[in-house]
């Protein structure tokens, strides 16, 4: 079996070239590949990405031996470790976020620091709290200061949380350099502040510019009022758009099952089905399936070793079908489990009597990502399987984290 890998991240190689020495360190006191059962060769998804995503397969899992797959790990063609982590399928990657245009409005060019009042916005709204006109005004004071560049973003029509605003203008006849604040509100009548301050630039030089348009959110608000900080003798932001960044996609990790068949058993004069696992598999969901029309409460639990103690996984909940004659039946969902879960030994207990066919008790998994950094020469393997091996830490999720934000600045500096 030969198992494929993907870039962990688009275009992530030119930055990883400058954090690879973070984790060299990691692999010093590693085993030696001849000390796994079984290894699979890695054929790479794209060349030279730096960082690798192999997801695991059920072979992986049979494999492996320690509950918490430690004895998981890649090599390269010289037998070294690479520094390698366990992440979960819903673990992010470095993915671009998700942008929304938003509708935004001029304001009033008054100071209110230099004695220009309270910013007062009267709004038409639609029937969903959208802003389709709006009038604004401030209550005049002495020595009031005109001050341009503030403007009013509508945000009321989103149902997920806006990450940052990035701004666009209109390109500048000489450089921009301004700081800007952020206030949200739900209202249009109560204020808060959500960024106390971000510069925004435009600069050029030799033919090269340098623009950052991002400002970052610090809560959330159906509207958003940008306001300049202390705004200098310097050029403000002829403003021509406002875009809201979302955060990226879930990913769409798809679920696996793993069927088993138990042996009944009695113990203090009630009836229980006893399953083994093989496999270490991450366990998230439990279903229970019987022939024909059926409806049995059940509860379940698990162990690790034969002669521990039993631990409470789910239930009692209701599993059933109905209409399985029809070829058309009706089933009950399965039942999410509190925490994932690998251990060897399950049990199902019924509520009434079951009847002379066992159940088939399904177990649902989400197949994890081991992500590792290319070092050496390929090809490169993975292992698993073993009574002494283990996997040195490497600080894969907080490069990736690291990389995500990098990403970000990156893709922001127009």
């Amino acid at each position: 079996m030969t198992l494929r890998t993907g870039a962990a991240g688009t275009r992530i190689a030119a930055w990883l070239a400058v954090t690879l020495s973070l984790v060299m360190s990691v692999v010093a006191n590693a085993a030696s590949r001849d000390d796994y059962a079984r290894q699979w060769p890695l054929t790479l998804g794209q060349e030279e990405s730096g960082a690798y995503r192999v997801l695991l397969d059920e072979a992986v899992y049979h494999s492996a031996s320690e509950a918490s797959l430690a004895d998981v790990e890649v090599f390269n063609a010289q037998g070294q470790p690479l520094p390698a982590a366990l992440l979960s399928p819903a673990q992010p990657l470095a993915q671009a976020p998700r942008t929304l245009a938003l509708p935004w409005f001029p304001l009033p060019a008054l100071d209110p620091a230099a004695g220009g009042g309270d910013l007062r916005v009267v709004a038409e709204r639609d029937e969903v709290g959208g802003i389709v006109r709006i009038e604004a005004g401030v209550p005049p004071r002495d020595a009031a200061v005109a001050v341009p560049g503030q403007w009013l973003a509508d945000a009321s029509r989103l149902r997920e949380p806006v990450r940052a605003l990035r701004l666009e203008w209109e390109r500048p006849r000489e450089s921009l350099q301004a700081r800007y604040r952020v206030e949200g509100s739900n209202d249009l009548r109560q204020w808060r502040t959500l960024n106390e301050g971000t510069t925004l630039l435009d600069l050029e030089r030799g033919g090269e510019r340098l623009r950052q348009g991002r400002i970052e959110l610090d809560g959330q608000a159906r509207y958003l009022r940008l306001l300049p900080v202390r705004p200098g003798p310097g050029p403000l932001p002829v403003l021509s758009g406002v875009v809201a960044e979302l955060a990226p996609p879930p990913p769409q990790a798809r679920w696996e099952w793993v069927e088993l068949e138990g042996q009944r058993r009695n113990e203090g004069g009630r009836e229980y089905f006893e399953f083994e696992l093989p496999g270490r598999f991450p366990v998230e969901r439990a279903d229970v399936r019987l022939p024909g029309n059926n409806a049995v409460e059940w509860t379940l639990h698990s162990r690790e070793r034969g002669d521990a103690s039993w631990i409470w996984r789910a239930g009692p909940w209701m599993a059933f079908q109905v209409g399985a004659g029809a070829g058309q039946a009706s089933q009950s969902d399965p039942r999410p489990l509190a925490m994932v879960v690998r251990d060897r030994h399950w049990r199902l207990g019924a509520g009434s009597a079951v009847g002379a066919q066992a159940p088939v008790l399904r177990l649902g998994y989400r197949p994890e990502v081991m992500v590792f950094l290319a070092q050496g020469e390929p090809p490169y393997a993975l292992a698993a399987g073993s009574a002494n091996a283990r996997r040195a830490d490497a600080p894969i999720p907080a490069l990736l984290d690291a990389l995500r934000r990098q990403r970000d600045r990156i893709a922001h500096v127009f």
